[in-house]
């Protein structure tokens, strides 16, 4: 790793496409943003033991570009648990090209809400 190591678990992995592109070719925000979601999602799901939505992003910050063909890792950890809310630290590392060296890119603070068949919050059980 060339910044620092990952913290966390292991949340997702996916591939920067061209589809996810502007028209001078950077990848976008929004679709880095998107994949830190789906990641600090799935580890509020696993911790939450169901369903969550998220309800607020806290903080965002993008250090360096992610750019077509590189194969992005999203890890992420738990901050806070509430009654029915949990606060994630998503942190993305890019790994350039057919390269073995990772960098850091994104990190970001995502807060989300256990919710029940009906949408309505619903308490985080105990840590098991």
């Amino acid at each position: 790793m060339s910044d620092h190591d990952p913290r966390g678990e292991l949340a997702i992995r996916t591939l920067a496409m061209p589809r996810d592109t502007n028209a001078h070719g950077d990848i976008f925000g929004g679709w880095l943003m998107a994949q830190m979601d789906v990641a600090g999602a799935t580890v509020a799901i696993r911790r939450a033991q169901g369903r969550v939505v998220t309800v607020a992003v806290e903080s965002m910050a993008f250090h360096k570009p992610v750019f077509v063909g590189d194969a992005l890792t999203c890890y992420g950890t738990i901050l806070h648990v509430g009654r029915t809310s949990l606060r994630v630290r998503v942190e993305a590392f890019a790994r350039r090209g057919r390269g073995t060296v990772e960098e850091k890119v994104t990190d970001g603070v995502f807060t989300f809400v256990a919710v029940d068949e009906q949408r309505r919050p619903r308490p985080v059980p105990p840590a098991p």
